[in-house]
Formats: structure tokens, C-alpha cells, sequence
């Protein structure tokens, strides 16, 4: 079902895969509410968003991804610096290195509040725990935006995976865990009953001193909160 990386082929440690008819899950979250209401959103590099990221783009909606390993940090793409035509190639990760604007977190701070959150997932639980490539990205990344007030437990976070990715288990989240609203399938709209509140915060304690090193956005957070 996987569709191979053109760097990592099919290395689920290193990349969320596309996949075969993530176009139908797509269609079904671009009909969804959430997204019709949307404005200003983050959506994650993987490769099974490709399609939304391109719909997003037409559709006039701006948005920020985080770059490879969030080394780089932030892009911010602004359909309306976009030429007409490039929309697809703008949603390819060389094509977000072309068009994307590098933004910081004070830059997004400024713009206001993301009103959508999408992300892929090696696999998620029917209870909206995700699996992803085992580096804690989204995480990390919700635990940044919740502590400058970008993101709270209202916030519309989905999921987009192939069915057979949908685990139909119920999972205990770990104290990072950010649980999921709705997972989109080719086949369906998964909406999870959400019993558990989702965690705030970056978890200091918890990141090796290294990572933050090669993480420019959170040195920027320790800067913003006296810790640097």
C-alpha cells in the first residue's frame, strides 16, 4: 500500500509514507467542516499529505510545516506568493523549499492561532493514539505551540492514514501523547471519542541536551521563556 520515498524508499523510520488512494482520504477531509473553516493551519512534512497540502494551496488557505527533523525549523507557505499553476509542485517537500518563507515562532505568534492541525502516522488507534516514525515531532511541536498559547484542547487535530493503518485497539497515551480528533481513511471519517486531556507544554526533562542543539525552535522557545 506504501509508496516508496525518493530518498528513503520505504524507511518508516526516517519518512511517513504516501500511499495508495490517499487522494479519497483527502477529498474526505477537505469536505469536512473543520477544514472548510480554517484559515490559518500546521501541517506536517509527511508524504501522505502531499495532496492536502496542494488542495490547501488552491483552496487559498496558508499554512506552516516544519521542516525535516524541525532542523531547519519552520515554513510558512502564503498561497498568494504561489504562481498560478505551481500549486502541486509547492506541496512537494523540494517545492515547500522553493516557495516556503522560513518563519519563527515568534513570526507565527504574531499571525495568531492556528485553527487546524493535520498530521500522518505510521498507524493510529481507534482511540487516536498515533504512531509515527518514533522521534516525537508533533509532539514536540504541540508541546511549542501550546506554550505560546497557538494551539488548546479545542483545537481540530486529524489524522490521515490508509485503512489498513487504523489500529482497532485502544491504546494508553503516554504523558506526550497528542490524541486525535478525526482519522480520515480512504474509506471513511473516523471520529474518536476523545477521553483523555492532551498534554501542554514542552517537556524539558525529558529532550536530550542535543536535541535541542540541532533545534533552532527551541532554543528560540527557551529564549522567549529565561531559560537560555
Amino acid at each position: 500500500m506504501a509508496r516508496p520515498d525518493t530518498r528513503f524508499h520505504l524507511n518508516f523510520a526516517e519518512v511517513i509514507p504516501d500511499f495508495e488512494e490517499s487522494e479519497a482520504a483527502i477529498d474526505r477531509l477537505v469536505a469536512d467542516p473543520a477544514y472548510q473553516a480554517s484559515q490559518f493551519a500546521f501541517i506536517t512534512p509527511d508524504n501522505c499529505l502531499a495532496d492536502l497540502r496542494r488542495r490547501m494551496i488552491e483552496d487559498g488557505k496558508t499554512f506552516v510545516m516544519s521542516t525535516y527533523g524541525i532542523y531547519r525549523g519552520f515554513l510558512l507557505l502564503d498561497p498568494a506568493t504561489i504562481p498560478e499553476g505551481a500549486a502541486l509542485y509547492a506541496s512537494w517537500l523540494d517545492g515547500m523549499e522553493h516557495f516556503g518563507t522560513p518563519i519563527t515562532l515568534e513570526e507565527i505568534a504574531r499571525r495568531g492561532r492556528f485553527d487546524y492541525l493535520v498530521t500522518g502516522a505510521s498507524a493510529v488507534s481507534v482511540n487516536g493514539v498515533r504512531f509515527g516514525k518514533g522521534h516525537g515531532f508533533f509532539d514536540l511541536e504541540w508541546g511549542m505551540f501550546t506554550d505560546l498559547g497557538l494551539v488548546d484542547e479545542t483545537t481540530p487535530v486529524h489524522a490521515v492514514v490508509h485503512d489498513v493503518q487504523l489500529v482497532e485497539d485502544h491504546l494508553q497515551p503516554s504523558e506526550t501523547d497528542i490524541l486525535v480528533d478525526t482519522i480520515f481513511t480512504p474509506s471513511q471519517a473516523y471520529r474518536v471519542e476523545r477521553r483523555a486531556k492532551r498534554p501542554r507544554g514542552v517537556k524539558w526533562p525529558l529532550l536530550d541536551p542535543k536535541q535541542i542543539d540541532d533545534t533552532p525552535p527551541l532554543q528560540e522557545l527557551q529564549r522567549i521563556q529565561g531559560l537560555a
